[in-house]
């Protein structure tokens, strides 16, 4: 039985939040979509679903039945994972969802922390930066469907809920679980069901998670996961692991997908041009997701290796992205990118391609659902909170290897590096 039960809001976070319990210990899988029994064999199951900006009302009833799913197998603990830039709108889903767990766990109080150090995003005083920019300064007021303009995350989670939220600030913090229990008692006490939780290093996800030990939901990045698993082994719970992260070893052709228009997956894009074969489709000039795959098609013939990438990618930058939007409406335009970059997947598999990086959480959700994986075994990462992942499918019998990255995760040279880790 699962030990711990996470429901996370795109596939690519639920990615970093697998990898982030395997590289503590746990043997984590990854299921995509509402699971059904019986669950694989775990210590941790993540749950990954496509509700980051979908209706709220959907996003609720997605969440709530994956809680049913994993208190059915046995969950002690269930962690809501978001993203670490907190993406969402005044509508939700983040808000929504938290309050709708919270009532059916009977959870009196909850904490919400997106801190990953690690990759650059820290809160102080309830404000959440990405670097050394505010979150609203970072690049994210610009993202396509969630803009983030607001780094007050007390204030931008208070728009989203009726429940009443604090602070758990970052002088309580640095003094350690005890004193973040007394902080979260009084906060309590004082009618705020959720707080958002200062984090600026790594020790303090540590404490937050030791602190939470009893909590029936955290919620928060995939970084709170990281003193989690420590709460299972005190109460005997979880033996030491050292092969948490085994994995069958890799074959074939090996290609990267970018959907993802961060500044982080286009730098990626741009590093890769000299090193390695690169297309890069332009959904505006040709916004019809049969062309471009037939021409990826066209372009990949006689270009797929086992020593090195190929690179097909349709991110594009801000100006580029808004001028489709306004020509199409976003969702639309989002959903010809997804469809164009999910049937070149496809394409890219039936060749042959057993190593696939995918750039970008809702093309990571369109991909993993055209190819029909249903399940992930998490290994090692290449970069902080991006795994490499195993599954097999009807395309790939023998086995795929997957990495799911978020937009704004892994360094500048990650599409080449992972292939090589």
């Amino acid at each position: 039985m699962p030990l711990l039960g996470c429901i996370a809001d795109d596939f690519t976070g639920a990615t970093d939040l697998a990898s982030m319990l395997v590289r503590h210990g746990m043997r984590a899988v990854q299921v995509i979509g509402v699971p059904q029994a019986p669950l694989p064999e775990a210590d941790a199951v993540v749950v990954a679903l496509k509700s980051r900006t979908i209706p709220a009302a959907e996003a609720v009833a997605q969440s709530l039945a994956a809680c049913e799913a994993l208190l059915g197998a046995g969950a002690r603990q269930i962690l809501f994972k978001y993203c670490s830039t907190f993406d969402s709108t005044d509508q939700g889903n983040i808000g929504p969802v938290a309050e709708a767990l919270m009532r059916r766990l009977g959870a009196g109080f909850a904490i919400a922390c997106p801190a990953f150090p690690a990759n650059g995003r820290t809160i102080y005083q309830g404000h959440l930066f990405v670097g050394a920019s505010l979150l609203n300064e970072s690049g994210m007021e610009k993202h396509p469907l969630t803009p983030m303009t607001d780094a007050n995350l007390v204030r931008v989670l208070g728009r989203q809920t009726r429940l009443g939220v604090g602070l758990l600030p970052f002088a309580v913090v640095e003094q350690g679980p005890a004193a973040i229990r007394r902080e979260m008692a009084r906060l309590s006490e004082s009618g705020r069901a959720l707080a958002i939780a200062d984090a600026v290093t790594e020790a303090h996800l540590m404490a937050l998670g030791e602190a939470c030990a009893e909590h029936p939901l955290v919620t928060g990045g995939s970084g709170i996961a990281m003193g989690l698993p420590e709460n299972f082994r005190r109460a005997g719970l979880l033996p030491a692991r050292t092969d948490a992260d085994a994995l069958p070893p890799p074959g074939g052709f090996c290609a990267v997908v970018a959907g993802s228009c961060s500044r982080a997956t286009l730098g990626q894009i741009g590093l890769a041009r000299d090193h390695v074969p690169v297309l890069e489709l332009d959904a505006l000039a040709t916004p019809d997701a049969a062309a471009l795959a037939a021409e990826a098609a066209a372009w990949m013939e006689g270009r797929l290796e086992a020593a090195r990438p190929v690179v097909i990618a349709a991110s594009a930058p801000p100006e580029r992205v808004a001028a489709l939007q306004a020509r199409l409406g976003r969702e639309a335009a989002g959903a010809l990118v997804e469809e164009a970059l999910a049937e070149i997947a496809a394409r890219l598999v039936a060749r042959g391609v057993r190593r696939l990086v995918v750039a970008g959480g809702e093309t990571s959700g369109a991909v993993v659902q055209r190819l029909g994986v249903r399940e992930l075994r998490i290994g090692a990462e290449i970069d902080p909170g991006v795994p490499w992942t195993h599954t097999t499918i009807p395309a790939a019998p023998e086995g795929l290897h997957l990495a799911l990255k978020s937009g704004n995760f892994g360094a500048r040279d990650f599409f080449l590096k992972a292939f090589a880790a």
